[in-house]
């Protein structure tokens, strides 16, 4: 597959992966952060590096406009899990 020369194409990829990674190594502190609402606290490191790594990695106008790793982190990492028991749900 061909690379997207759409830096905000590209910018949505990369934070899709980003957040898919952080998932794939943290998945039990994903289900206790969840279970517990302290998933953003669980995962602040692994958060923080990936946002850096990510804007480090895409057009510096792309990072000014939009916010396609915080919605990465929704949609990828939150939604997908509403069927771990929490007080948020």
């Amino acid at each position: 597959m061909p690379h997207s020369r759409d830096p905000h194409e590209r910018a949505r990829r990369l934070a899709r992966l980003i957040v898919s990674d952080i998932i794939i190594y943290n998945q039990d502190r994903i289900v206790e952060g969840i279970k517990e609402d302290t998933l953003f606290d669980l995962l602040k490191e692994n958060i923080e590096v990936g946002r850096a790594y990510y804007v480090k990695n895409i057009d510096p106008a792309v990072a000014e406009q939009s916010n396609y790793f915080d919605h990465a982190l929704v949609d990828i990492l939150v939604k997908g899990r509403g069927n771990i028991p929490s007080k948020i749900w």
